[in-house]
């Protein structure tokens, strides 16, 4: 065992649990699951330790794990690919839009009802968009870079503006009736 692995998993150890929500938020939006996107961050650690070595320490840990989540998923989905609920909106868990309301909103039940089927509808719209346009552009809301991105979802910068743009352009539409 070298010392860049060493130092890779002390690093990968210390430090890559406080990424476990955001690993989790992607997970939900690509699985459309909890349980399921639950099972997808257990996946990612474990081939995050597997693959300690290959991780470089100082560069971007929350990118690399991204990166590991995507392809898990990618891998999880086509060995499913036969099944006839992959990818259908009937796996969303319709408790994911409770999320408790905000401290100045918790008495104010019309704000919270009102907060609610717009959290709602944002969740759909997303899940309409293709698995690359839901990846990129909660990649771009976690504050990845575009290069960053590229690195993730392994394609050029090029293609991230495109999809970032086809995708923005995609939940402006479905969301027009909040853009007044």
């Amino acid at each position: 065992m070298g010392d860049g692995r060493t130092s890779g998993r002390a690093e990968i150890a210390a430090h890559a649990l406080a990424y476990a929500d955001t690993l989790y938020n992607l997970a939900r939006y690509l699985t459309g699951g909890a349980a399921d996107a639950e099972d997808l961050v257990q996946e990612t650690y474990a081939r995050a330790f597997g693959a300690a070595d290959q991780y470089t320490p100082g560069t971007n840990l929350k990118a690399w794990l991204f990166r590991i989540l995507r392809n898990a998923f990618l891998s999880q989905y086509r060995r499913q690919r036969g099944s006839p609920v992959v990818g259908t909106l009937d796996t969303v868990d319709p408790r994911m839009s409770e999320a408790p309301a905000t401290e100045w909103l918790r008495d104010d039940l019309e704000l919270d009802r009102l907060r609610k089927v717009v959290a709602g509808e944002i969740e759909q719209a997303l899940l309409t968009l293709t698995e690359e346009g839901r990846s990129v552009i909660l990649l771009d809301l976690e504050g990845l870079s575009e290069r960053e991105i590229a690195d993730v979802m392994a394609c050029a910068v090029g293609t991230v503006k495109s999809r970032l743009s086809r995708a923005r352009a995609a939940l402006r539409q479905r969301l027009q009736d909040y853009a007044h």
